[in-house]
């Protein structure tokens, strides 16, 4: 069962009002890229966990990168809950994109 692949979801609300607060956010969403996640929509970020279980390091990173008054949730879901999700965009279902490719280094 850790073996079985899971997605991590992010989803997180951060104070904008001032110009700091912007740059915190903006410095929190490039981590997240940095990480490895992907943007899902504007405050909803997904990585891949091709292993399955949890990458105790990143959640560690999430946790203390987030800025002053910001809230976060993370989630694990199981590649078949993920596959199962439906987006819609103009109101038109769009088929998800699969797992990511895994790269291979010799």
């Amino acid at each position: 069962m850790a073996d079985d692949p899971m997605w991590c979801l992010v989803m997180f609300d951060l104070p904008v009002e001032t110009k700091k607060q912007r740059r915190e956010a903006t410095h929190f969403r490039n981590d997240l890229l940095d990480w490895g996640f992907c943007m899902v929509q504007f405050s909803v970020y997904v990585k891949y966990w091709p292993t399955g279980g949890q990458d105790h390091a990143t959640l560690r990173a999430i946790k203390t990168h987030l800025p002053e008054g910001g809230q976060v949730r993370v989630l694990a879901l199981t590649d078949r809950q993920w596959a199962t999700g439906l987006r819609f965009e103009n109101a038109k279902p769009r088929k998800e994109a699969g797992n990511p490719e895994q790269l291979m280094i010799f």
